[in-house]
């Protein structure tokens, strides 16, 4: 037995999950590239700075969106975390 309606919203939500994987993907990317670009440059692998501002800028979009602004500052940190611990081993690399 197939529910067209329920179908129809899990097509949508596949899409999307599509989607942000690909914009992952791409996003990984261009911070792949910083990482290397730090790393050459000896800057460090860390920003904090720059973080917080756009955790901070972040969870005011979520609001303009309303969406949960404490979930995407969990969805963001663990974005970040994954982007510096990228360019840790990209130091340590040389």
């Amino acid at each position: 037995m197939t529910d067209e309606t329920l179908s129809g919203f899990r097509q949508s939500i596949d899409n999307i999950d599509a989607a942000l994987v690909f914009l992952l993907a791409e996003r990984f990317k261009v911070t792949q590239a910083v990482g290397r670009y730090k790393a050459t440059s000896g800057l460090p692998p860390a920003d904090p700075g720059r973080e917080e501002a756009q955790i901070a800028r972040l969870r005011g979009l979520a609001k303009q969106a309303d969406l949960d602004p404490e979930f995407s500052e969990k969805f963001l940190r663990f974005i970040i975390d994954e982007v510096i611990r990228h360019h840790e081993r990209l130091a340590a690399e040389g």
